[in-house]
């Protein structure tokens, strides 16, 4: 009896351990108990965690889009995108897309916070919280377009477009680079479009064939790719809106 009660404490005490990250600032590495399994056959305690590394984070407390972002606009419009008050902000009428510049590969978790704006500006408009990831052209021609939606229905990727369609839909797609649109999940209740002026916290991991995307922890869409992307590049777009965008992370997966 003592030694179950033992045993028990142990158990206790490790998994109070385990909730705590354990970070090196000189590596940027946090360890983190993403799953985690514990039983006890005798006195035995076994436990699986799963270690995630930051290998990017920007917080726009400098006002350098440029150092890691490329952005795709119309010709016609300036100051589309831009750091305001330590956020960056999108801005457009015709549309616009923001490219990390880096391919990320493997097991991917990407999260940030994410809030569309609704004042007086001549763009704020309730609508498409969007974005791409794991996107590849199959033509050759990534960062060549102009912002607008349908320039990029010949990519290989996913996407969900929270609040589109004048904030009516909620969807994910799988782009397959021929120009086969797949929605591999949809919403029209309330509850999963847009409020105005409300933060979003958005993660999208992408892990063993599967994509997930997450609004402030609730799970939203779980597609298991059977042919999946492995990699490709990620963006935050939208089109006729005015959005701040904060805290981006982006995390290597075991």
């Amino acid at each position: 009896m003592n030694c179950n009660k033992y045993a028990l404490i142990f158990l206790l005490m490790t998994i109070t351990g385990l909730l705590f990250a354990q970070v090196k600032a000189e590596e940027k590495e946090s360890y983190v108990p993403l799953l985690l399994v514990s039983f006890i056959p005798g006195n035995q305690i076994y436990q699986t965690a799963q270690k995630q590394k930051l290998i990017f984070h920007d917080d726009f407390s400098e006002p350098k889009i440029a150092d890691n972002w490329l952005i795709e606009k119309p010709a016609t419009e300036d100051g589309v995108c831009s750091v305001v008050n330590g956020q960056m902000q999108l801005n457009s009428e015709g549309g616009v897309t923001v490219w990390y510049k880096h391919e990320l590969k493997g097991n991917i978790l990407i999260e940030y916070d994410r809030t569309v704006v609704m004042d007086i500006g001549k763009n704020d408009r309730l609508s498409d919280l969007n974005q791409f990831w794991i996107a590849t052209d199959p033509s050759n021609k990534m960062f060549a377009r102009k912002g607008g939606f349908r320039e990029y229905d010949t990519l290989q990727m996913y996407y969900v477009g929270m609040g589109g369609n004048y904030n009516t839909t909620t969807r994910m797609r799988r782009y397959d680079g021929k120009g086969t649109l797949q929605i591999v999940g949809e919403y029209t209740d309330s509850t999963h479009l847009l409020k105005p002026n409300k933060k979003y916290h958005i993660q999208i991991r992408v892990e063993n064939g599967t994509s997930t995307f997450a609004v402030n922890g609730e799970t939203y869409f779980s597609y298991k790719d059977d042919n999946p992307l492995n990699s490709g590049w990620f963006a935050i777009r939208s089109t006729k809106s005015r959005q701040l965008i904060d805290n981006i992370k982006i995390w290597q997966l075991d």
